[in-house]
């Protein structure tokens, strides 16, 4: 339809706020003004997307206004959109502005897999995108990791560096077709390319995909260029090659990922519910932890599950054609950040490289998620959700930029600007020098790219955590938040719950620094913005070796197992395969309380019953190893609680001593550890509940906010869940979020808003 000339004597002026720009919605406004049969104009600027509409009536351009919003894009997400009457200009038709600069915030879309239309383009050997590896559009293709500045054009992106083609110019400028202002776009004449490399002799080995496929059928390990790094990549069907992936890898016993060509293969090797299918096929293409069907010889050891995923990239998709899965590991060094350089170096770790020359700026893993319910769980938060924006409750939105440097292990950082708080995706443990140097690389991108300049700089209580010092050194107001609170808060955030809310925190994870000193992990607080009340904790128990009781979960057997008097090692089954002189000197290391400092930990606790049903390994290889294999070793169904106590005072305390002395008498009566597992759950699951009813006696709480690591754990959380809504509690638990310390630069940024004064 064309456009009546701009004769009205005013026209609109739309705004509009949100996950706008590289998710099609310029293109989109172009084709729904020219429907409407309105002129003007639609461009990105620093704050989201501006839309000038003239022509027709004010009725018209009202009934436009409301279909911007109501008909968006699929991947856009409109936080806020604000219209105003100005002077008409008389423009004639509708047209894409260049993008204006300036200080505002305005909100990127993650990287989002290929889409149906690209997959169908990449399969038609009619198509001149046929079998092209970077074929994307506006609903689909990289973002977040390739995005430099704002706003979010072309020039501003690792696609700078390739000029399109006259072919890729056209539908670049048409507004009718899917690709108009795809800001990635390319094909094999003007885009990148891919390229297989011979590790070891340096050489370009000819055959492309082809070859990679045979590569892997015949044993050898690939680097393949992904979104957001490498991934190192096998045939899951060859143990050997799987076995030499563990040993290049040193990973001795931590599951490997795979991915699948599609849904029927995945359900060929693993039992998918429903809820878990959906995840798998989302835009977002997480991992998805699912029951094995069939036994892959040594991809995850010890458990019930497989983390698949399906093809994100048209270099997956292409890939995976040609074998029906594979081994997909990211590909850094034993604790350090995942690779996205091939100048950061292959050579132990591979026998070929996949890739290609489009660059990745900003490194990300794959994100990993659980279903518990029919909800998913993350385990980890990172490429295809972030960097999405979490609007802050009414009350706390008015406030003035604020940095939270977040956790030590498995850290984030967050950012809130301008209403809504954006977290980075998942960067490591900052123990390890190459991490701290990918935390600095990532708060100078999230900062640069959203314009943040802090207010005030947010940590963690501890002292003598990097975080702590990295956040003295800015010179900025300093807010420090315990641990658990912190937990708290990331919850009341993501569920809009705003100040002047107080719940019961349910907080079980390893360690946080406590405010007392000590290390907490057991935690039930009376909690809100303004402060904490520490209501109940878990006893607190000697930590053997310090730091050395969470890698060594024995260790922690032995602290539950002693009691005063008694003069020896009880004997355990599974207790006997360790050093009888080891065993003795860390008993006498409880015993006087030499390196032993207390702890309330819930995580210690997995590890100790873990340990005595002689389900962990004598060293945990990778963080909750124990845990995790005590959560899969456990039967079926509902189980009888084994006995606790939880007895008065400030705080009350939560006793698992009858708990451990039942479970070691019924190792010594042979009982399996698939029956102790399933019963050591519900007695959590029942103590859980039983402090939540004494705080709402007490305290007159009936809102429960469940955080902290243990809650990654599918029985313990759905037990919970289940127990405390019987029970007439409302419970709250993260969704968008992860229950880890993943969350806790979250919890931060809720702590500082709090405490600022609105922006005038």
């Amino acid at each position: 339809m064309t456009p009546p000339a701009g004769s009205a004597s005013s026209a609109l002026r739309i705004d509009v706020f949100g996950v706008v720009q590289g998710v099609g919605f310029r293109p989109f406004v172009v084709r729904l003004a020219r429907r409407f049969g309105l002129a003007g104009w639609v461009k990105n600027d620093a704050r989201g997307v501006q839309i000038h509409v003239e022509g027709g009536t004010r009725s018209l351009r009202g009934r436009f206004a409301e279909a911007v919003e109501a008909e968006r894009p699929k991947l856009a997400r409109v936080e806020r959109l604000t219209r105003r009457a100005v002077p008409a200009r008389g423009y004639k038709d509708f047209k894409v502005r260049s993008s204006g600069r300036g200080g505002g915030f305005v909100f990127i879309s993650p990287d989002i897999s290929i889409c149906p239309a690209c997959r169908e383009d990449i399969r038609d050997p009619a198509n001149r995108r046929f079998a092209y590896p970077f074929t994307n559009c506006t609903d689909c293709g990289p973002r977040y990791t390739i995005v430099l500045g704002l706003p979010y054009d072309r020039p501003r992106t690792t696609m700078a560096g390739f000029p399109l083609c006259p072919d890729c110019r056209r539908e670049y400028h048409d507004p009718l077709d899917r690709r108009y202002h795809a800001q990635p776009i390319a094909c094999p004449v003007c885009g990148p390319a891919v390229v297989l490399r011979d590790v070891r002799k340096g050489t370009t080995v000819p055959g492309g995909i082809d070859e990679a496929a045979a590569l892997l059928r015949r044993g050898k390990i690939l680097a393949i260029k992904g979104l957001g790094g490498f991934h190192l990549a096998c045939d899951p069907t060859s143990a050997a090659a799987v076995a030499r992936l563990r040993r290049v890898k040193k990973r001795t016993s931590k599951p490997l990922a795979l991915m699948v060509r599609d849904l029927a293969a995945a359900r060929r090797i693993a039992r998918i519910t429903a809820a878990e299918a959906a995840a798998l096929e989302s835009d977002r293409r997480p991992i998805v932890l699912v029951g094995k069907k069939i036994e892959l010889r040594g991809l995850a050891p010890g458990l019930k599950e497989y983390g698949i995923m399906l093809p994100y990239t048209p270099l997956h998709v292409l890939l995976l054609d040609r074998i029906e899965m594979i081994v997909a590991t990211s590909s850094n060094p034993k604790d350090a950040p995942i690779i996205k350089d091939e100048s950061e170096g292959f050579s132990e770790m591979c026998d070929y490289l996949l890739t290609h020359d489009r660059p990745i700026h900003m490194r990300a893993d794959d994100s990993v998620v659980r279903v518990a319910g029919t909800s998913p769980v993350f385990l980890r938060r990172a490429r295809g959700y972030v960097p999405e924006p979490q609007p802050a409750p009414e009350g706390l939105s008015g406030r003035p930029p604020v940095l939270a440097l977040g956790a030590e292990l498995k850290n984030t950082i967050s950012v809130f600007k301008n209403g809504y708080v954006v977290t980075s995706q998942f960067l490591g443990d900052l123990d390890e020098y190459r991490n701290r140097m990918y935390f600095e690389e990532t708060l100078a991108h999230l900062t640069g790219l959203f314009g943040v300049k802090p207010a005030c700089v947010v940590s963690d209580l501890h002292p003598d955590f990097h975080t702590t010092r990295m956040a003295e050194r800015t010179g900025l107001p300093h807010f420090r938040v315990q641990h658990h609170h912190a937990h708290v808060l990331a919850v009341l955030l993501e569920h809009g719950l705003g100040p002047g809310s107080r719940v019961l925190g349910i907080i079980w994870d390893g360690y946080g620094y406590g405010a007392d000193g000590r290390a907490w992990g057991g935690e039930f607080l009376a909690a809100g913005y303004e402060g904490f009340e520490r209501y109940a904790r878990f006893e607190p128990k000697p930590l053997p070796g310090g730091d050395l009781a969470a890698r060594e979960p024995w260790r922690m057997a032995l602290s539950y197992l002693w009691a005063p008097g008694m003069k020896a090692v009880p004997a355990i089954p599974s207790l006997r395969g360790i050093d009888r002189e080891r065993l003795r000197a860390v008993w006498r290391m409880i015993e006087v309380g030499t390196h032993a400092p207390s702890a309330s930990s819930c995580g210690r606790l997995f590890d100790a019953v873990s340990a005595l049903a002689g389900l962990a390994p004598l060293r945990n290889e990778y963080e909750a190893e124990a845990a995790v294999r005590l959560e899969a070793a456990a039967a079926p169904g509902r189980a009888r609680p084994y006995a606790f106590t939880l007895t008065d005072g400030s705080p009350k305390t939560l006793s698992f001593g009858p708990m451990i002395e039942e479970i070691a008498a019924g190792i010594r009566r042979g009982e399996s550890p698939s029956v102790i597992s399933a019963r050591f759950h519900e007695t959590l699951a029942a103590a859980a509940v039983e402090t939540a009813r004494a705080a709402r006696r007490d305290l007159g709480l009936r809102t429960v906010a469940l955080g902290g690591g243990v809650f990654c754990n599918r029985r313990l959380l759905g037990r919970i869940e289940a127990r405390l809504a019987g029970a007439g509690f409302t419970v709250l638990r993260p969704r968008r979020y992860s229950p880890n310390d993943e969350s806790i630069s979250v919890g931060q940024t809720a702590y500082a808003l709090a405490r600022l004064n609105p922006v005038s």
